[in-house]
């Protein structure tokens, strides 16, 4: 409790923006059948839409770390807020697609703001023993606002199909005002400086995407790409495929990813660790592949609302353990090169993210079905994949062992 009072309460402060941002991301997830067929959008828009946020995240995410270094962390976390609650009014007050894309482009770039801002943020606040706790409260927000973000997009849809996001807006703009006037800055003057003398140039993010087919961790890295696409192919399209097939409203669509989302949130902090320490990293890994992949495919012979939440709830529940296991293992392999790696893994995961929508809305307007088929297909490969990936990573430890000796 202290660490979260502490200096005019930055990290309740940080855990609120954070939270904000990410609620408003899941917002648009039960409102976006609706919001289709309103403002007669297709599917492959639909897909684009999705793709613009993290395409604009990952373009400028390495420049908003340089410029939180530069700036200081307050100001750019403000602007993340300001440009946030920008992006939720213009998507809830336009029709046209072009300002829809521009909505969702300063959304990505909002992102990109926030994310190494709040995170540096709370680096400067805490000590070593204090660092994991703190990353800790903020991740803790980013996984309740996804959780819960859906629920309240669904039910305020009630009260109107734009209510959500001009209530996004309007709690951003109140949030940018309170850290404006509240929230201290982290990085003193003399410490910027510092860290302008001391930095090194980089290779560019191109450049280390380029090279990192040369790392013994590469085929980790494919598989982190191609399951992101997988699964972003089947949470893009999740909302539209019930509502087309089922005629579920924003309501049905909230309670299904929140009820699952949740279960998933119990899960990884009750049970994640003994899982995988009870199983090893690669195992779960291909196993919730393979059971995602199984179960994405059974989403298209179920008929039922029981059978329907069942399903979407193995499903959320394989994501919810394969995405952190796939981080765990990285960070494992990365050995010293922690930064790098972590760098290596947002990106790939961003690529896919940005492919997965794309194809996921091409495909919808073909066949509803189209888009569970590819992600079923594409999860049942990367399963394949990893075990391939398992051999790899054996002989490697082997001859490492054997170099060692």
């Amino acid at each position: 409790m202290s660490l979260l009072l502490r200096n005019r309460a930055a990290i309740l402060l940080l855990m609120l923006n954070i939270f904000l941002v990410f609620t408003g991301i899941g917002l648009v997830i039960p409102i976006m059948p609706t919001y289709m067929t309103e403002l007669h959008i297709s599917g492959k828009m639909v897909g684009l839409l999705v793709a613009a946020f993290s395409f604009t995240q990952l373009l400028f995410s390495p420049f908003a770390g340089r410029l939180s270094d530069s700036l200081g962390r307050k100001k750019t976390i403000v602007a993340g807020m300001i440009l946030f609650a920008l992006s939720e009014w213009l998507f809830g007050s336009v029709n046209s697609p072009v300002f829809l894309f521009a909505a969702r482009m300063i959304g990505g770039l909002s992102a990109a703001l926030m994310m190494p801002s709040v995170m540096a943020y709370a680096a400067d606040v805490t000590t070593n023993e204090e660092r994991a706790k703190g990353m800790g409260f903020i991740n803790a927000a980013i996984t309740t606002g996804f959780i819960i973000g859906p629920g309240i997009g669904g039910y305020l849809a009630e009260f109107g199909i734009r209510v959500p996001f001009y209530a996004a807006a309007i709690a951003a703009g109140a949030s940018a005002l309170i850290t404006a006037f509240i929230l201290p800055e982290s990085l003193t003057a003399e410490k910027r400086e510092q860290i302008k003398a001391s930095a090194t140039k980089q290779d560019n993010l191109f450049k280390q995407l380029m090279l990192s087919y040369k790392e013994p961790y590469f085929i980790s890295l494919v598989i982190v790409l191609v399951t992101s696409f997988g699964l972003a192919n089947y949470e893009t399209v999740f909302g539209l495929f019930v509502d087309h097939k089922f005629g579920f409203t924003p309501k049905d669509i909230a309670f299904i990813i929140t009820f699952g989302s949740i279960s998933g949130a119990v899960v990884q902090v009750t049970i994640f660790g003994w899982i995988l320490n009870r199983f090893g990293e690669r195992r779960v890994i291909s196993v919730c592949l393979l059971i995602a992949g199984l179960f994405v495919l059974m989403t298209l012979f179920v008929h039922t609302y029981f059978l329907i939440v069942v399903v979407t709830f193995i499903v959320f529940l394989s994501i919810d353990i394969l995405r952190p296991a796939i981080g765990t293992q990285l960070s494992k392999m990365a050995q010293d090169q922690q930064g790098y790696v972590a760098g290596l893994n947002s990106a790939y995961t961003s690529l896919g993210n940005i492919a997965g929508p794309i194809v996921a809305g091409a495909l919808f307007d073909v066949d509803i079905n189209y888009p569970y088929v590819m992600a079923a297909i594409v999860l049942v490969l990367c399963f394949l994949l990893s075990l391939r990936a398992k051999k790899v990573l054996q002989h490697h430890a082997g001859d490492k062992i054997t170099s060692n000796s």
